[in-house]
This record gives C-alpha cells, sequence and structure tokens, in this order.
C-alpha cells in the first residue's frame, strides 16, 4: 500500500482515539486536582497527556512499534477496566474517582473495537516504517 496521498482510516482512527485519550488524561488531571492547583500537578497531567499524543503521533506516521504500543496499551487498558468492573460488581468497598470512570467509558468502547484491528493483517500491512 503506498504512503502517498490520503491516511487511510486504518491509519486515522487509532491516531485520533489516542489524540482523543492525551487530551482526557490532561483534562481530567487539570479538572480533578484539588482546589489549589500546583505546578507539578498540572505538569504530571501534562506528561500523561503527551505520552497518548506521542503514540497518536507515531500512529499518524505508520511506526510498527507505535502500532504494538497501541495493541497494549488496548490489551492493558481492557484488562485494568475489566478487573475494575468485576470489583464494583462484587461490591469491592473502594472509591472510584470521577475521573476513572469517565476515562473508562471513552477508554473501553474504542479499545474493544481498536485492539482486533490491531492485530489484523491489514493493520500489519498499513504499519511498516521502522522507528528510525
Amino acid at each position: 500500500m503506498p504512503e502517498d496521498g490520503p491516511l487511510p482510516r486504518g491509519v486515522l482512527l487509532p491516531a485520533a482515539f489516542f489524540a482523543g485519550a492525551g487530551l482526557l488524561e490532561l483534562a481530567l488531571g487539570i479538572a480533578m486536582a484539588p482546589a489549589p492547583t500546583s505546578f507539578w500537578r498540572l505538569w504530571e497531567a501534562l506528561g500523561r497527556g503527551t505520552l497518548h499524543v506521542l503514540v497518536a503521533a507515531g500512529l499518524l506516521k505508520r511506526i510498527a512499534v507505535c502500532r504494538s504500543i497501541a495493541m497494549i496499551y488496548c490489551l492493558a487498558s481492557l484488562t485494568t477496566y475489566g478487573i475494575v468492573l468485576a470489583l464494583a460488581l462484587g461490591h469491592a468497598p473502594f472509591h472510584y474517582p470521577p475521573g476513572m470512570v469517565v476515562q473508562s467509558l471513552y477508554e473501553v468502547p474504542l479499545s474493544a473495537v481498536l485492539f482486533p484491528f490491531l492485530r489484523s493483517r491489514q493493520a500489519s500491512v498499513l504499519f511498516t516504517r521502522p522507528l528510525f
């Protein structure tokens, strides 16, 4: 598949997911910070959001290792939120912050859709560029 011309949806959708996750991470990090927001809390939120955006940029450039990182992220997200959901349904005495609930509503359905695609043969054809 030529890398010239418009980007296929198989490249745009995973990149958009990770860019959105980065913005959500930044927004929730700022919104859920205690009242006198310190520089370090903002710096931490910016760092967490930047990691997602870097993966999105790598996916847009069709870097193969970013596809692997995206697959691992989707699998870890589904596993983590599955365990949290099982604990919540089992009435475990834990407090779930609102930010975690909002992130799970964004990440779980999209990760469930993206993970099978990122593992597919079509994705391996799209993401062929080496890191260096």
